[in-house]
């Protein structure tokens, strides 16, 4: 038992992951006290910013007790003890699944497959966090479950579709969180509530259990407040599941680190403001740029005439919608139990269409493998803005080129990295992206902390200053 001072509540809630973990493997913190130490957050905070739209104390107390005593017995997992949020279009056995959709929903019978390693890996799950209606938008305002609020300005959109996990982790409600991500579900929210996020290569994490939006879009996406803990969750949960068609089987690992900071290229896009990247945006990343001016390596404007980035973001969508007539059928059938006008708007429009519609957009995710290929021939990284705008008033107008810079990756199957890069003349924060080819993940990873820890751009965590 550490003979050290107890950690004060507030620095158990900004800290990250891998401190968390130092401080439980030291005796510094025990997994019940950092389980009431969120609960108490949720419960004071949740009613305001709502980030969860489930959680079951109870049950996370069991959970942190089966931690202590794997603790105290030296058998333990990689994540054992840390509380973790998880989207509700994830199954979690008991627990109902309703993917930001209304009406009476069954427990799921059996966790999702991420859940499951999960809760091998030790992690205490403290609820599930709210989302856009079937997972279509990037706003989190949801008719049937409330809007949750950005905790850096309440009012604001945290973003979306996984803006209650992005928000659980800014305002000190979870460590880290897991999402999804299909056009830029999770690195929107990351840039909007100043956290980090990671997309996977497309199969890398099976997303068994997941509500699929689009299959061939869809991953499992992390939340942290680091990029390291960031690493530590794709390892913990990457891995070829069988029952997952399009899980990875990879003959070697991921490969690892080995950037060369005197060879590194990177690609940067010829005229953002030209694709809707608002000026103040602009400015941060500008900033950014300069700050990290040696860490950059050779710069190269790469050749994006042949890709519009709102077709593309529109096709993505289609097959989203699409799918959703299917998935979602019971649902859109249950009259005592309506889903909005605006989501039955987007799937009526996916119904008007034809066989032929559905296949000129899929056809974009073969240009956008051939784009990969071309691209990553040429640069190592490519780095935009992660969103090109900050958060919004959630009564305002909804831009729609939230998606723009973020859906490629996905239509690619690439991996993705949002950090904070800064923050905007209204104290907003606000995302850096990094793509890499399919399979790099630990190199952009890497990259990532490098940069991340030049810019130190992170906002003060938690969030919610006006009522710690």
């Amino acid at each position: 038992m550490s003979s050290l001072p107890p950690i004060a509540d507030l620095d158990l809630r900004r800290a990250t992951l891998c401190q968390i973990l130092h401080w439980l493997a030291s005796g510094r913190v025990q997994p019940g006290r950092l389980a009431e130490v969120y609960l108490a957050a949720i419960e004071r905070l949740n009613p305001r910013l709502n980030a969860y739209i489930s959680v079951s104390p109870a049950l996370t107390r069991e959970q942190a007790q089966g931690a202590e005593h794997r603790r105290r017995d030296g058998v333990i997992g990689r994540l054992d003890g840390v509380p973790i949020a998880v989207k509700d279009n994830f199954d979690l056995a008991g627990w109902p699944t309703s993917s930001g959709l209304p009406g009476p929903v069954r427990p799921a019978e059996h966790d999702a497959h991420v859940v499951a390693r999960l809760r091998a890996s030790g992690a205490v799950l403290t609820g599930k966090t709210n989302m856009d209606e079937g997972a279509l938008g990037a706003v989190t305002n949801n008719p049937h479950f409330g809007a949750t609020h950005n905790p850096y300005r309440h009012g604001y959109t945290a973003g979306g579709s996984s803006g209650g996990a992005a928000a659980a982790v800014a305002a000190g409600l979870a460590v880290a969180a897991i999402g999804s991500d299909s056009l830029g579900s999770i690195r929107i929210p990351a840039s909007y509530c100043g956290v980090f996020a990671l997309k996977p290569t497309q199969g890398e994490i099976s997303t068994r259990g997941m509500t699929a939006a689009a299959r061939r879009l869809d991953s499992v996406g992390l939340l942290a407040r680091s990029v390291d803990d960031l690493t530590v969750l794709l390892q913990v949960l990457a891995g070829y599941d069988a029952e997952d068609p399009r899980s990875r089987r990879r003959r070697v690992a991921l490969s690892p680190p080995d950037w060369e900071p005197g060879k590194l290229r990177c690609g940067m896009l010829p005229n953002l403001p030209a694709l809707g990247v608002q000026q103040d945006v602009l400015d941060v990343f500008e900033a950014a740029l300069a700050k990290l001016d040696r860490e950059l390596g050779e710069r190269r404007t790469v050749d994006f005439d042949d890709w519009q980035f709102p077709r593309s973001r529109r096709a993505g969508f289609l097959l989203m919608e699409a799918e959703m007539l299917g998935t979602f059928a019971a649902q859109l059938a249950d009259n005592e139990h309506p889903v909005s006008p605006q989501f039955r708007r987007l799937l009526d429009y996916a119904a008007r269409k034809t066989a032929a519609d559905y296949a000129d957009a899929d056809r974009v995710l073969d240009a956008a493998a051939l784009k990969m290929r071309r691209l990553f021939a040429q640069i190592d990284v490519l780095v935009t803005p992660t969103t090109p705008q900050a958060a919004f008033a959630l009564d305002g107008p909804v831009p729609d080129n939230q998606g723009d810079l973020t859906s490629f990756a996905n239509l690619a199957g690439c991996p993705a990295v949002s950090i904070p890069m800064g923050t905007l003349p209204n104290g907003l924060p606000i995302g850096m992206q990094l793509i890499g080819a399919r399979g790099s993940d630990l190199r952009l990873l890497e990259l990532a902390a490098v940069w991340s820890a030049t810019l130190d751009a992170a906002p003060e965590y938690p969030g919610m200053r006006d009522a710690l």
